[in-house]
């Protein structure tokens, strides 16, 4: 069948991602008993006793306490990927609150709120939504070469505002910078601090993986196994670089960085010598388990180790956040108050048994203390068509990541339908109802807006009116525009399954032929 061209609000375009794949070695200092990767480090409950250990030291939590908050933040996680997408352009963000057990979402609207409460979360009604305040942030990214003394700004679900993080003695007054980028000056605060940001790595011969920079040697951490070899920062290494590990053997090449820019991050592909494993060393003699990368929200407790320092552990207070490293600008990382300190750079971030990111930069040391950022796995992933190696093997549900943006945006009537398609659109989270009137119009969902989400899995099925033809499209919002990204098309019920970064979505119901009432069901795990 002959389609039409969509367009609703903006033309679509099709992009083409790039992409590798990769997997890690085991880290120096690990003690497997056996060739089956059992280690002496036992787990109950998913969480090892020296990351609970590292827990109570850090964050003052005994065992079940430090249990209970990581499995909320799990629960916290799901539940606000899918809030985010039934709330829509209402939806403002979500964070944990200090008890580390409340899951609090800020929406902009009533109808939203009561979403929220229906969840199991507590609502708080905000004036503005995320995305204006990301399109707020966007254009202070925008100015950033005439930011002199502020080391960076991000988007504060609690305040509901742009945070933006000054020097004592910034020779760029704040206020002004922001009024000159566009930004309300009832939408922007103010922190004043002494910490100047700096990538973490050092020039000095250790452990665990080198890198050769500017006639010297650079030392930095592995982050995580993928298939093929492992993620780390972008700043540990430019493609082609070559890579020697702990025991100073040839180990591989880096294929894939990025920094500064949108992104630090980076992929290592080994040789055969090296083999992937779902463990983290803590540097104690033990391997924790990597089981999945289920993104914990704001007020998290989150731990990370590194091949300087050991683990270390404290709390996410704040995401996307764009940091003024020396070498350039830094944006989307994600901000804590655990420590850190030179060649912990690209070491790994766990929530749990989850993975969260690979150790950017900061500021500070683990003797007085000070404030890290890390970059997203699930960013890495979901960019470069990596598969994350867990614990729990390749067929868990959220353990791998697939291109974004395709040229040709795969049609997800390609895939068996579900035996039942009305049962299965209803079985999806979010549910939204329409009516197209007549052959040719087009409908975006949910409400006519668009919701933000997660790097992770959507999955869409639409169920349209007897005798009719409907066609569903997922599309991202870009800097030029939306640009589809997946569609379904055929006969019957429409189903889709893409893997997609984090950004912007919306979802677009085109009548192909004919006219009536139908029933879209969607999510994002």
């Amino acid at each position: 069948m002959q389609r039409r061209s969509i367009a609703v609000a903006a033309a679509v375009v099709a992009a083409t991602a790039a992409a590798v794949a990769f997997t890690l070695p085991s880290l120096a200092g690990t003690t497997p008993e056996s060739d089956s990767g059992t280690t002496k480090a036992g787990v109950a409950g998913g969480v090892s006793p020296q990351l609970l250990a590292a827990m109570k030291r850090d964050l003052g939590l005994d065992a079940d306490q430090a249990t209970t908050r990581l499995n909320r933040s799990k629960w916290a996680g799901g539940v606000t990927a899918t809030l985010a997408a039934a709330t829509g352009d209402s939806y403002a963000g979500a964070w944990l609150a200090k008890d580390g057990t409340t899951l609090k979402v800020a929406v902009t609207d009533a109808d939203a709120a009561a979403e929220v409460k229906a969840a199991g979360a507590v609502p708080v009604l905000v004036k503005r939504s995320e995305s204006e305040l990301d399109a707020a942030k966007s254009k202070l990214d925008a100015k950033v070469k005439s930011a002199s003394g502020l080391t960076g700004w991000y988007v504060d679900a609690p305040t509901n505002k742009l945070v933006i993080v000054a020097t004592p003695d910034a020779a760029t007054d704040p206020a002004t910078f922001a009024r000159r980028a566009g930004v309300a000056a009832d939408a922007v605060t103010v922190k004043i601090s002494k910490q100047q940001p700096k990538p973490l790595f050092d020039v000095r011969g250790a452990d665990p993986y080198f890198i050769s920079v500017d006639g010297g040697t650079a030392r930095c951490s592995i982050g995580f196994s993928v298939e093929g070899g492992f993620v780390t920062a972008g700043h540990c290494g430019t493609p082609g670089t070559t890579t020697t590990g702990f025991n100073n053997e040839a180990q591989g090449v880096v294929k894939a960085s990025v920094f500064p820019g949108n992104a630090d991050m980076g992929f290592v592909e080994v040789n055969g010598d090296w083999t992937p494993r779902p463990v983290v060393n803590d540097f104690k003699g033990n391997e924790l388990p990597v089981a999945g990368n289920t993104e914990a929200p704001v007020g998290a407790a989150v731990c990370r180790s590194g091949s300087t320092t050991g683990t270390f552990c404290g709390t996410i207070l704040a995401k996307n956040q764009t940091v003024r490293y020396p070498e350039g600008a830094v944006t989307g990382l994600t901000r804590t108050d655990v420590c850190a300190e030179g060649g912990d750079s690209g070491g790994p971030w766990l929530s749990g048994d989850q993975a969260q990111g690979v150790t950017s930069g900061g500021s500070g040391d683990c003797t007085a203390g000070g404030e890290t950022f890390f970059q997203p796995v699930n960013e890495i992933l979901a960019a470069n068509n990596l598969t994350l190696v867990t614990s729990g093997g390749a067929d868990q549900g959220d353990a791998t990541a697939a291109p974004t943006e395709s040229a040709s945006a795969p049609p997800a009537d390609e895939t068996a339908p579900p035996a039942d398609g009305a049962a299965a659109c209803g079985d999806l989270a979010v549910q939204r109802d329409g009516t197209i009137n007549r052959t040719g119009k087009a409908q975006a969902q949910p409400n006519g807006g668009t919701f933000r989400a997660r790097a992770g899995t959507h999955t869409a099925c639409l169920q349209a009116p007897d005798g009719a033809d409907f066609d569903l499209v997922l599309q991202r919002l870009t800097n030029r525009g939306f640009r589809t990204v997946a569609q379904a098309t055929g006969d019957g019920v429409k189903t889709l399954s893409v893997e997609q970064r984090s950004g912007t979505f919306r979802y677009v119901v085109v009548a192909t032929s004919g006219s009536g009432a139908y029933s879209l069901g969607f999510n994002v795990q």
